[in-house]
């Protein structure tokens, strides 16, 4: 269902256990809220619903737990093609460089990205998202990186905000220029970098395309001193900066990040205390992304314990993308984070909600269940809270409500 399809959330919700902001402690049960012009305007126990509000139309959530929207605050979700040949052949033994003789890689996927028309990529997010939206999504960020080029980053981009637009989702869209060295820049990555700051980011920044700045800070990607120049023309533009750091190696990137104030540092395996530290005090969020982790196969986890001890809030999110994460479930990255990286219930909530829509700068508008809010919360036919992290292969979502519109 689309934008315009989609009814009026407006009246009261009630029938119903409210979860106001992943905080298990502070659950409501038999609780209601109210929703007027698309926002909250009460929240709390049905027995005290002021008489004022009494008499708008009501809505059963017939026992339905209600939480915030969930936030996807990771994904490549804008690609063309995918890599499910490739995949296979990693399994019969080929390596990385054996695929990459086949044409495969991220040299696969850009070269895809670049051959598709907008109306193809769109098409081809479109299924990807409505498999989150089914799971309680409703606010999500969507990177580029895939095309490498102006017009092909400027593509990539257009339809993530199209996306929103068709979908009544929030889209945050990032620009991840730096995500990878094209092939006509092989050997010139300087040189590379040098368009990304004073060509692309610019004219994206300039037609409103772009509402962050990333980078993949790794060994196979771009190097501190090429990541500083890029948070260095991102800050030309007012823009925040967030970072693909520490995944496979620690080249310094999250307390790099943590020095120009990023919203996040992601993926972090390889994070050490002194990242640790720096974060906590930049207040960097940490995600967290398990379905990489699983999916290659990785065996060093991200150092949990320490980002426990510092404060550093955890969020977690689906990473997805052709290559490393192909996973279009929320659900099943917080049971990953559970089960993989020994994350509490509690913490996964709110590395999905509250923590999730701060990682985006977000968190006066997602995240939680808040008078003045846009009406953007999910219902789930479940006995407990618990439950969102327990089963794996099973969507309990029974209704969406995003940006005040009733979506199931």
């Amino acid at each position: 269902m689309t934008r315009t399809d989609a009814p009026s959330a407006d009246g009261i919700w009630h029938h119903c256990h409210l979860l106001p902001d992943g905080n298990i402690d502070r659950a409501i049960r038999d609780g209601a809220l109210v929703v007027e012009a698309g926002r909250i305007v009460w929240l709390g126990p049905l027995a005290a619903l002021p008489d004022g509000l009494a008499h708008l139309p009501r809505h059963d959530a017939n026992g339905a737990w209600i939480t915030p929207g969930l936030v996807d605050c990771h994904t490549h979700l804008v690609y063309g093609g995918q890599r499910a040949d490739e995949f296979a052949m990693r399994l019969a033994g080929a390596s990385y460089e054996d695929i990459a003789r086949a044409g495969g890689g991220i040299v696969s996927t850009v070269r895809a990205t670049r051959e598709a028309d907008e109306a193809t990529l769109f098409a081809q997010a479109a299924l990807r998202l409505e498999a989150l939206l089914a799971e309680g999504v409703t606010a999500i960020e969507i990177k580029s990186g895939y095309g490498l080029s102006l017009d092909a980053e400027r593509k990539q981009l257009r339809v993530a905000r199209q996306l929103g637009e068709a979908y009544g989702v929030s889209v945050y869209t990032t620009f991840l220029g730096a995500h990878a060295l094209p092939p006509e820049y092989a050997g010139r990555a300087d040189d590379y970098i040098d368009l990304v700051c004073n060509a692309m980011l610019p004219a994206l920044a300039e037609e409103k395309l772009v509402d962050a700045v990333d980078a993949f800070c790794e060994g196979i990607g771009f190097s501190p001193a090429q990541t500083t120049r890029v948070f260095d023309a991102a800050a030309r533009y007012g823009l925040p900066v967030r970072l693909h750091a520490e995944q496979l190696s620690n080249l310094g990137g999250a307390a790099l990040a943590a020095r120009h104030g990023a919203l996040s540092a992601d993926h972090l395996e390889h994070l050490d205390e002194a990242g640790v530290a720096a974060m906590a005090e930049a207040g960097t969020v940490a995600v967290l992304l398990p379905g990489a982790y699983y999916f290659l196969r990785d065996t060093h986890l991200p150092p949990l314990a320490l980002l426990r001890q510092y404060g550093v809030p955890v969020a977690i999110s689906t990473d997805h993308n052709p290559g490393t994460s192909p996973t279009t479930s929320l659900l099943l990255m917080m049971n990953m984070a559970c089960t993989l990286f020994r994350m509490t219930v509690p913490e996964v909530l709110a590395g999905v909600t509250t923590h999730a829509a701060r990682a985006l700068g977000a968190s006066d508008r997602h995240g939680a269940l808040a008078v003045g809010r846009s009406a953007d919360f999910a219902l789930w036919q479940i006995a407990s809270p618990a439950e969102l992290a327990y089963w794996f292969g099973r969507n309990p979502c029974v209704g969406v409500v995003r940006q005040g519109k009733v979506y199931r």
